[in-house]
């Protein structure tokens, strides 16, 4: 494995804090941010890096060498003027002849690049980009991928959006298919984003890689300071996904969103009170927030596929506007009972994705390795309670949604009982 890093920044948003170091060069808990990345490069398997510096990046140089004590082949591409984001990859043609890592040098992550690699593969794709959601969508670019990842195009930060999407944006690391390098042909100055990887979507080979993992840059004091507490907490490393991952499966109606007539158009949602700050606070913790719901709706007839989606792009921009955001969410669109007027048959089916069946469970737990028993799923009725039990979760029951929770799997006993998320978040990271 061979990886590219930009690592020619100035850091001068970081004056205040780190002087004249350039940004990669930054230490995080006693290391550079540079160092970071390639330690965790190596625990990969990666063999090569290419460090691509300023004429000034003596630094960098001087510390890293040619990575004797590193354990790992490093090299340099020398920009003798500033080249973007992307120039250098002139000079890196020469250099790398299979797929590779491309990552900048601002970033602290801790990614399982093995499982990155793999999806690229699988897809034959030109150029697979790092993807997540975070608390602050309205104000990054975003990716607008299919249920594949296939990217269909890129929201800029920049641009006026007047309608719901995915919360799904670009973290800044890249997986690049090597035929992609014939296509620099001189040393000019590049951006890659906008010169190379949005042009280049009408191929229909750019994919977005969804993860949980860390990934987040130290640009600013404020950011650099919430990076070096989350390393000191241990939070960094635990997020890589060769580790199992404790998670707080949600339900959605009741739960994050109001109970009450059934969500079938994107005005009817509207959240508890709380919910998103508590969803904030499951993404400041070890756990991942992934909502789990039924939605009959699609097989009763009463809404799309597409018209869901739409729903649930709206609890997405509700949770954004608040700085929460949910890791995934698994919906179920089927129903046993035939024989309605106006129902889709298509989707009525016994099928093994409706709660308590534990099926988005399962596909939750083998996209982001969770670890069931360290697990929680909340919701407000017992069948989300039987649906924990059956997964081997613990569970946690709401009364405030749903007036009548014990309808269905009144056995099911929870191991926590709570008025709401809120209520709940606070008792279960207490438990930690």
């Amino acid at each position: 494995m061979i990886a590219l890093i930009q690592a020619g920044g100035a850091g001068t948003r970081l004056k205040s804090i780190t002087g004249d170091l350039p940004k990669p060069m930054v230490p995080i808990c006693g290391k550079p941010i540079l160092q970071w990345q390639i330690e965790n490069l190596k625990a990969s398997g990666c063999n090569h890096v290419i460090l691509v510096v300023s004429k000034n990046g003596t630094a960098v140089q001087d510390y890293f060498g040619f990575g004797d004590k590193f354990g790992i082949k490093i090299e340099y591409i020398v920009e003798q003027e500033p080249l973007g984001t992307g120039g250098a990859l002139y000079f890196a043609s020469k250099m790398i002849d299979e797929d590779f890592a491309l990552l900048f040098g601002d970033l602290m992550i801790d990614v399982d690049w093995n499982r990155f690699f793999a999806f690229h593969q699988k897809r034959e794709a030109l150029i697979t980009a790092f993807a997540h959601p975070n608390g602050h969508p309205a104000d990054s670019d975003v990716l607008v991928a299919d249920a594949d990842g296939k990217v269909r195009k890129m929201l800029s930060k920049h641009d006026p959006r007047d309608f719901f999407y995915e919360n799904l944006t670009n973290a800044g690391l890249y997986i690049v298919s090597r035929e992609i390098l014939h296509r620099f042909t001189e040393p000019v100055q590049i951006d890659f984003e906008k010169e190379v990887l949005a042009p280049s979507i009408p191929e229909e080979r750019i994919y977005a890689y969804r993860s949980s993992e860390y990934v987040k840059d130290c640009g600013t004091p404020e950011r650099y300071y919430g990076v070096t507490a989350d390393c000191q907490n241990g939070i960094i490393a635990a997020r890589n996904l060769a580790k199992p991952q404790p998670c707080i499966f949600l339900d959605r109606d009741g739960t994050i969103n109001h109970f009450g007539d059934y969500v079938i158009r994107p005005e009817m949602l509207l959240l508890e009170p709380g919910a998103a700050q508590a969803i904030k606070k499951i993404n400041a913790s070890p756990y991942l927030a992934i909502c789990i719901t039924n939605q009959p709706i699609v097989a009763r007839g009463e809404t799309t596929i597409e018209q869901l989606q739409s729903i649930h792009f709206k609890l997405e921009d509700l949770l954004g506007q608040e700085g929460a955001y949910l890791n995934d969410l698994y919906f179920c669109p089927h129903h046993p009972d035939r024989g309605f007027p106006g129902e889709n048959p298509a989707y009525k089916i016994d099928c093994d994705c409706r709660k308590p069946k534990i099926g988005l469970l399962l596909r939750a737990q083998r996209r982001y390795n969770i670890d069931f028993k360290n697990s929680w799923m909340i919701g407000d009725t017992c069948q989300d309670v039987q649906t924990g039990i059956n997964a081997g979760c613990h569970t946690c029951l709401l009364l405030g949604g749903d007036p009548n929770p014990y309808k269905k799997y009144a056995d099911a006993k929870p191991d926590l009982i709570c008025q709401n998320l809120a209520e709940a978040i606070d008792k279960i990271l207490a438990l930690k």
